[in-house]
Formats: structure tokens, C-alpha cells, sequence
């Protein structure tokens, strides 16, 4: 998925593209819902808590995407903004937003570690005048909505001109940790020093606020790019050894960050959950009999380094949403073919699964006719409800939760209302 910026990527043996931004067998038709008394943190229900769903939408503030719809609006404006998506959510019968606050290497609130966010005032390292995360947890609380805070781990830059950063950014103080790949910079996972800084700043969010949930997305080692090669050849020299390839020390680097952020969260703030949003295929079955039943184009064992599947069947995560942003039917990479599988993951573990839907691609021109019908989202809500391990869904993003494209979300919003708070 890239629901960041909308990159497409080619789906194999299908001949179709997949949009990707952020992304059955045998149960009554219902929504399943998490156990009755499931913990949660913060003393808010947590994920799944209180005997309920997830019910979610991202917002993402990378390239002010959903929001502020500008940089540089006055504090006043950028707070209505974010407490008229808060209210949105809870219009729709939504219960957490995902809030993007770190989107590159850059904070949404005063960090100890890393410069004020450009999308805030148009310049990296101004002051806003206002604490965006700390508002968000007030009012998202306020409001019964859970507070899961996003943040992109290795993502420096949307471009590659260093001197666009604030003059303080680590970094400009360590260009030694950065990387140019497709017109981006990012930080090299494959420094020790790098995964130890990024967990840091990631983590005094953490330590200031009692957000529900650290939200990672699916950027790791970024996606391909034709004719680019990730350059970490020094790195790999000087760490590499004893691993079979450089594939499977890039894979431990990430399963480094992955293991060692989780434990940290839970010294800091042990209610506090962990969720990662990975592209919703892990590896094709004809790559690796464990794979599910798809010819996706892109694997993220294989591409993005990130071993997904190990990190539930190990229980270093609370909470995985794959981005399954296929509709019903979809040849290459099947809605009806990716939930079993990822059902199939979670089983037997304590990690929830929650589902991420592609609510931007309705009523999109080019999108499968399934996407022209504003029913399409409720089906995925059907269908999930003969999962039992299905304890949630979240839709990307927030802009299209309020434009209601098609009316799909009206629909999404009465099917909620009309099942409620279910139990098992």
C-alpha cells in the first residue's frame, strides 16, 4: 500500500493495478467482537475493548492529505479541522481514528527529538502554536473514540534535498544515517544507531501522552523501484555477516525494530497497544506454500523486508490491519481470499486482526466496477462477519469518511447502528 501518496503498483498475472495508499466460512452474519472485558489501555477500553469492534478511519497528515488541508493555516483553523474529523468519526458510528504524527521524521507535537511538522505552518521546525497529538488525545477521548497515534519509523523526506530540512534535523547533524531511494530520503534500518534514534522519537510521544495504540503503517524497507538499489552496502559490510543474504539481515533489522519498540511501549506505558498496518499481502502462495491464494506484484516478506506473519505468530504486536484494498473478486489479490488467510495468522494467538479497507477507491474512475457500487464496503463487513478472528475494520481515509463517496459510508454507518455492540 502506499495510502500516503497513491502509488500503484502492478499486480501480477492479473494485468490489473492495485491502488494502494495507508491496506468466512461459517458465522452468522454479524460483526464479531473482541471478548467482554478485553484489556485495553489507558483505561479507555483499548482495541477491541469494552466487548466491541474497532471501528476506525486514518487520518494522514503526510502531504496534508486529510489534515490540515493546508499548511499554514492559523492554530484556531487547524484545531476546528481536526475536532470537525473527530465528530465526523463519531457521526459515522466510528470508535478510533488513527492520527498521523510523525509522517516524516517529524513530529505533530513539541519533541524532544525532532523538528515541528512542515504540513503544520509550511516550514519544518516552526512552532504552530498549539499541541496537535495532545489535543487529539483530549478530544478524541472526549468523544469515546480511541487515539491510536500513526508514525512512520525510516521516512526522512517526500524529496531528496536535504537542505529542505530545518536546519537542526538529525538528518542533516548525521547524513551518514540517510538514504536517497525514488526521489525520497530515508533513515538506513540497517544501523543500529538509526533503529535506537527512530524508537526514541517515536517513543517520547509515548512517554507524554496516554495514546491507545503506537500505529505503524507498511513502510519499512521502502517498496521497489525499477532500475533503484536501496543503498546499504556499507552497512551490510559492516553488520552483515552471518546471515544467509543481504534479504535476510534487512528482514532482522526490521524484526529488530519491531521486537524491541514493542517491549519499550510496555515499559513506558504497559496499556498502551502496538499495531502495524502492513500491505495486505505477506508472500503468494507459488512464492512460499504458507502464502495466500494471490499473484500479487508485491510480497512484503520479499520487497519491504518485513515479515508480517512472523510478528503475530510471535505475539510481538497487539494488533495487525492488513490494508486489503481489493474488493470481492479481484483476481490477483482477492478480498474473499485474504481474509481467511490473514484469519488463518492471527488463530491461536492474542493478536487482533482488524481489516483495512480501501473506502478511497469508491466511486473512483478506473477502479473495478465493484467500486462503482456503494455497497461494496458492506459486503466486506458481511463477509468478515463469518470470522470470528475479524475484530474490527478501518477505512482510509478520513477526507473520503466525510465526503461519503457514493454514500458508502451512510451505509457502513446504519449497518453499524443497526447490529450495535455485539458479543460472541
Amino acid at each position: 500500500m502506499d495510502r500516503l501518496t497513491r502509488r500503484t503498483f502492478t499486480v501480477a498475472a492479473a494485468g490489473a493495478l492495485a491502488a494502494v495508499i495507508p491496506g468466512s466460512a461459517a458465522r452468522a452474519a454479524e460483526p464479531s467482537l473482541a471478548p467482554q472485558g478485553a484489556p485495553g489501555p489507558a483505561g479507555h477500553g483499548g482495541p477491541g475493548g469494552h466487548g466491541r469492534d474497532l471501528r476506525g478511519m486514518w487520518i494522514a497528515s503526510v502531504a496534508n492529505t486529510d489534515w490540515p488541508s493546508a499548511p499554514g493555516l492559523p492554530a484556531h483553523q487547524q484545531r476546528q479541522e481536526l475536532l470537525d474529523l473527530l465528530d465526523t468519526a463519531v457521526e459515522r458510528g466510528l470508535n478510533a481514528v488513527v492520527f498521523q504524527v510523525r509522517p516524516t521524521a517529524d513530529a505533530f507535537w513539541p519533541s524532544a527529538y525532532e523538528p515541528w511538522s512542515r504540513y503544520l505552518t509550511g516550514t519544518q521546525g516552526q512552532d504552530p502554536g498549539w499541541d496537535p497529538l495532545g489535543t487529539a488525545v483530549r478530544e478524541a477521548h472526549r468523544r469515546g473514540l480511541e487515539l491510536h497515534a500513526w508514525f512512520n519509523p525510516y521516512r526522512v523526506s517526500m524529496d531528496t534535498d536535504v537542505t529542505k530540512l530545518a536546519p537542526t534535523h538529525p538528518a542533516r547533524l548525521h547524513p551518514e544515517w540517510i538514504v536517497p531511494f525514488g526521489g525520497k530520503l530515508y533513515y538506513n534500518p540497517g544501523l543500529p544507531e538509526v533503529r535506537r534514534f527512530v524508537q526514541d522519537a517515536m517513543l517520547d510521544a509515548v512517554r507524554r501522552y496516554p495514546i491507545d495504540a503506537v500505529h505503524w503503517d507498511d513502510y519499512f524497507y521502502p517498496y521497489p523501484v525499477a532500475g533503484q538499489v536501496f543503498d546499504d552496502d556499507a552497512a551490510y559490510a559492516r553488520y552483515g555477516a552471518g546471515f544467509p543474504d543481504r534479504d535476510a539481515w534487512r528482514r532482522d533489522n526490521t524484526d529488530r525494530l519491531v521486537r524491541e519498540t514493542a517491549a519499550r511501549i510496555k515499559r513506558i506505558r504497559p496499556r498502551t497497544q502496538f499495531g502495524i498496518s502492513p500491505f495486505g499481502v505477506w508472500r503468494n502462495a507459488a512464492t512460499d506454500p504458507l502464502g495466500s491464494a494471490t499473484t500479487a506484484g508485491v510480497q512484503t516478506y520479499d520487497d519491504l523486508h518485513a515479515d508480517t506473519r512472523k510478528w503475530v505468530r510471535e505475539q510481538w504486536i497487539d494488533y495487525i490491519v492488513p490494508q486489503v484494498y481489493w474488493n470481492i473478486g479481484f483476481a490477483a489479490a482477492d478480498y474473499a481470499a485474504l481474509v481467511p488467510w490473514w484469519s488463518d495468522v492471527v488463530r491461536g494467538t492474542n493478536v487482533r486482526l482488524y481489516i483495512g479497507e480501501a473506502l478511497y477507491k469508491v466511486g473512483v474512475a478506473g477502479q473495478p466496477d465493484a467500486w462503482q457500487d456503494p455497497a461494496e464496503l458492506t459486503r466486506h463487513l458481511d463477509f468478515c462477519a463469518h470470522y470470528p478472528q475479524v475484530r474490527g475494520n478501518v477505512y482510509f481515509s478520513a477526507t473520503q469518511v466525510a465526503a461519503d463517496p457514493l454514500g458508502a459510508m451512510t451505509l457502513v454507518a446504519e449497518r453499524y447502528k443497526r447490529h450495535g455492540r455485539r458479543r460472541r
